[in-house]
């Protein structure tokens, strides 16, 4: 079993590879040095110290996680371990849905007029719902 402290300082880069935000600490540093982190709504550096109850806004594949820190963790741990780590306060994200394309049976030919006007007829009843996406 891990022992999880809960007080002490960790470097940032250090704690964000150890709750696997990111896959390296390498990562983490660049990520901070281009101001993709945020410490309690701050730029910050790599090197900067997070203690329990910081802040923590990551911009990562296009979308910003805001997190809490619970305890402090320099060494890479497991993933069950690593989410006592921190509180995740991240809205959850709307999902897009994508209408299937029509797909026509192997060997049935080239679709009729009649078809196609029916497949233009569906893809144009469908919308997405306020997502801001114009789908083809």
């Amino acid at each position: 079993m891990v022992e999880i402290p809960t007080s002490g300082k960790a470097r940032l880069d250090a704690w964000l590879w150890a709750v696997r935000i990111y896959k390296t600490r390498s990562a983490a540093t660049t990520a901070c040095r281009a101001g993709h982190v945020r410490l309690n709504g701050d730029p910050v550096k790599a090197s900067q110290t997070v203690v329990p109850g910081d802040r923590i806004r990551v911009r990562k594949d296009g979308f910003d996680r805001d997190l809490e820190v619970s305890a402090l963790i320099t060494k890479r741990v497991g993933a069950p371990v690593a989410v006592k780590c921190y509180i995740d306060h991240t809205p959850p994200r709307e999902r897009l849905i994508i209408p299937q394309v029509p797909i026509r049976e192997r060997g049935a030919g080239r679709p009729t007029k009649k078809d196609r006007r029916e497949m233009d007829r569906l893809r144009d009843s469908w919308q997405a719902p306020d997502s801001g996406v114009d789908l083809p």
